[in-house]
């Protein structure tokens, strides 16, 4: 086991690491995050829109092929998992192109009921169903062109990485799991973040029961986590990671498909579910990265300490970075992909 400190590293900054988001109207893949593919350009990184069934619900997602890309040769492939409210489009595609520049074949979807894939109601977040979006990539891409099955990643950020542990703990065809800013979902909403509402579970356990309740009698669907803040109100948020999730979410790096809501109803599901339960099944080697100075470190730290089913495993904090620092900013980012080239590289050999 290894745990590297937080030593400030030098890095070169490659052009597809550029931080500031294009405006997704002028880009054809409605790709928001800096560096984003403009056009398909042969010999080039390439990405490819599909859509595929999934438990009946359409999903869309992006695959991403390395330059060169040769049907007939045999790749190593990565299932990226985006986080709460986000879609591939962001961050989940920004490193699913910087790791097709690497050379593998790379995946990102929307989860069900969210983004672009289907699903009624809208903006449904119940773990069962994003850790089945992430078996679900894993079944389309070991059978898309070129991919070496037995050469099969997973990399999860934020919410998508504590689902991505959940999902390594039983499908072993992920042989090397990554996270980044890892988000324990279950755990927030349980206790609140940081475990700030933790004398208010049964309160909430009641209010997400009465929503149940409530769609079933054929009401209006209630929606918690979305609200129309001004910057004023942003500002005086309590915890970083909100303040800087609005202004990516919201402002440099908007999307018309992102949303922080989801069902009040989900509740039921997530306050009962965390990243962390039985954790230590995860036998795959295990790259776990934070920003050294994200408000959310603690989840991280947490499974990563729990996570005692593999002795190869690593904790990389990212010196200075917030949360969201690591889904956009260049030095952040190329620190990140300089740890994943190296763990894929490795274990993906």
């Amino acid at each position: 086991m290894k745990f590297l400190q937080t030593v400030l590293m030098s890095a070169a900054i490659t052009s597809s690491g550029a931080g500031f988001a294009a405006d997704q109207k002028d880009n054809p893949f409605g790709l928001v995050y800096g560096g984003a593919i403009m056009k398909n350009v042969k010999g080039q990184v390439n990405i490819h829109p599909v859509t595929y069934k999934l438990n009946g619900l359409d999903i869309v997602a992006n695959v991403y092929t390395p330059a060169n890309y040769d049907a007939s040769q045999k790749y190593p492939a990565i299932v990226v998992a985006h986080p709460n409210g986000g879609v591939k489009e962001q961050v989940a595609g920004l490193y699913a192109q910087r790791l097709a520049e690497q050379g593998y074949i790379t995946i990102t979807a929307d989860a069900a009921y969210q983004g672009g894939s289907g699903g009624q109601p809208r903006s449904v977040d119940k773990p069962t169903n994003r850790i089945e979006d992430i078996h679900g990539m894993a079944d389309f891409i070991t059978q898309y062109a070129g991919v070496d099955s037995q050469r099969l990643g997973l990399f999860g950020i934020c919410g998508g990485g504590g689902y991505s542990l959940s999902a390594a703990k039983t499908d072993k065809r992920f042989k090397a799991v990554a996270t980044l800013s890892m988000f324990n979902s279950g755990r927030v909403r349980r206790n609140g973040f940081a475990d700030s509402q933790l004398d208010s579970i049964q309160q909430r356990l009641e209010q997400a029961s009465q929503a149940r309740a409530q769609e079933v009698a054929g009401g209006e669907i209630l929606y918690s986590g979305d609200a129309n803040l001004t910057k004023e109100q942003i500002a005086k948020l309590p915890f970083e990671l909100y303040r800087q999730g609005y202004e990516y979410y919201w402002t440099t790096h908007a999307h018309p498909n992102s949303t922080f809501k989801y069902t009040t109803s989900s509740l039921l599901d997530l306050m009962r579910w965390d990243a962390t339960d039985q954790i230590d099944l995860i036998h795959q080697p295990l790259l776990m990265m934070a920003g050294s100075k994200a408000d959310t470190l603690y989840m991280t730290e947490d499974a990563f300490a729990k996570a005692t089913g593999t002795q190869d495993k690593t904790l990389f904090k990212i010196p200075n970075a917030s949360h969201m620092d690591t889904y956009w900013k260049p030095e952040y980012v190329e620190q990140a992909m300089q740890q994943l080239t190296s763990f894929y590289g490795t274990k993906l050999k």
